[in-house]
């Protein structure tokens, strides 16, 4: 790893370095935080979780290879080497931050309330038609995950596309010391993490501290569509750049300057077909996932494909070649049933967008919806409008499950006035049992809820169960 001795680190978070002398300028290998994950030559960070604290696993990493240890606590009798620190979770960051500059690599840095992952991944698939690309991968885009995503790029890699996830005040500070963007996108600003933001101009607020870390000639790629974001005039002293599909274009520029799409034909579930316009230029494309989101996930795409050199046919080949991620509008098809798999977490306005696809679904649409976490004083309201939003898109049936999801089921049913079939349940396996009970070929059945419901688990038994059908 470049610049990464043990000199170098120990600078870089104000450690104190224990250890033989001659080692001070070896690099490490690697940088882990799990002590299973561990290689030889690697450094290991141990740090304090609910279940377990990581400096007890310090004499079995050190004795499986690895070149040294961070510790918040003098090693008595500690032969290896290991550097003393206030705090490893502090350190993690540190280090990661050092690593990402000595790098010099290009980084894309996304945030917003919704659509950050399936933005990230657009915006992936756009720039590996041209350059050598790291992403995040799966949930990694906090205060922990972000470091260990910037500890996999090298010297190969020419960007990298990072994501981050706050909720709270401060955290996007940190995260982008880390990641000191040289493009900033903002997918939304939407109803999540009310408990500490409390609404959603505190969100904007702590969404936007994001830019105190934006590179002095780094650019904005910001939701022109979206109420809050639309307001910001200028980011340190430039123009975002604004990309829209509601008219009139000429709201950021000239229609020959913007950044828009029109002429959006949805194509069921096969996806979108709309024309992207990208400063003066045009062409048809076809998004091959449905879901007016996706729209704006592909129009941030081409913002940032534009923004890093690249033509315009290339940028619509990346876009006609994104695919879907597990756990997020994910399309399973097995025993003439498609399951979309939306399980990883849920707000109100990533609830609507997945209603929106199933909407669009052939044959019988069936939602099974769990509790959305962290809404703050209105989570009842939030649920309740939910359930109302499900019926007014023609949801055949909506099966509910979770103690804030009554308020939901109890929306649908006086919305629809019985013209979707509701039911809610007490736990999982009711509910399993009375999908699978009604379930036949040709339906189409949404899951999603907030992570902590666990609803992978309903998403994993109705494959298993569509193979019998």
């Amino acid at each position: 790893m470049k610049d990464m001795t043990l000199k170098n680190i120990a600078a870089c978070c104000g450690g104190t370095y224990f250890g033989d002398g001659a080692s001070l300028d070896t690099a490490v290998t690697s940088v882990a935080t799990d002590s299973r994950k561990i290689r030889p030559g690697g450094l290991f960070i141990p740090l304090q979780g609910e279940r377990a604290d990581g400096h007890d696993f310090i004499p079995d990493v050190m004795e499986r290879g690895a070149l040294a240890c961070l510790s918040e606590r003098k090693l008595d009798g500690q032969k290896e080497r290991y550097i003393l620190v206030e705090s490893t979770r502090k350190a993690l960051r540190d280090i990661a931050a050092f690593y990402r500059r000595s790098l010099g690599t290009k980084v894309v840095g996304i945030t917003g309330s919704v659509g950050k992952t399936s933005t990230k991944e657009m915006i992936a698939s756009v720039l590996k038609e041209k350059y050598r690309i790291h992403k995040t991968e799966g949930n990694y885009n906090n205060e922990i995950g972000l470091p260990l995503t910037v500890f996999g790029m090298t010297q190969e890699h020419e960007i990298a596309v990072l994501e981050m996830g706050i909720s709270d005040f401060g955290e996007m500070h940190r995260l982008a010391e880390i990641a000191s963007p040289d493009i900033c996108v903002i997918t939304n600003i939407g109803l999540c993490h009310l408990e500490c933001l409390g609404s959603r101009d505190g969100i904007l607020k702590a969404k936007t501290e994001v830019f105190s870390h934006l590179k002095e000639d780094g650019i904005a790629v910001l939701n022109g569509d979206d109420d809050k974001l639309s307001t910001i005039k200028q980011v340190n002293g430039k123009s975002p750049v604004f990309y829209t599909f509601k008219e009139p274009y000429e709201t950021y520029g000239k229609e020959e300057t913007a950044v828009y799409a029109d002429g959006v034909t949805p194509l069921g579930m096969e996806g979108i077909r709309m024309t992207l316009h990208l400063h003066g230029n045009s062409q048809d494309i076809t998004i091959p996932l449905p879901g007016e989101h996706n729209i704006y996930n592909a129009l941030a795409a081409a913002c940032v494909g534009a923004a890093c050199g690249m033509e315009l046919s290339e940028i619509c080949r990346g876009i006609s070649s994104v695919r879907a991620i597990g756990g997020r509008s994910n399309f399973i098809s097995s025993g003439g049933i498609t399951v979309i798999d939306d399980c990883y977490n849920a707000n109100p306005v990533s609830m609507r967008a997945s209603i929106d696809v199933l909407s669009c679904a052939p044959g019988r649409k069936i939602a099974i919806l769990g509790d959305m976490g962290e809404l703050g004083e209105d989570a009842l309201k939030l649920h309740e409008q939910t359930g109302r939003y499900a019926a007014q898109k023609g949801i055949d049936c909506l099966y509910c499950t979770g103690e804030q999801s009554r308020e939901l089921a109890k929306g649908a049913s006086e919305e629809s006035g019985g013209k979707t079939h509701v039911l809610h349940f007490t736990d999982k396996k009711e509910l399993l049992d009375a999908v699978c009970g009604q379930m036949k070929k040709g339906d189409t059945v949404l899951v999603k809820a907030s992570h902590f419901m666990k609803f992978s688990e309903i998403v994993e038994a109705l494959k298993e169960f569509s193979d019998t059908i």
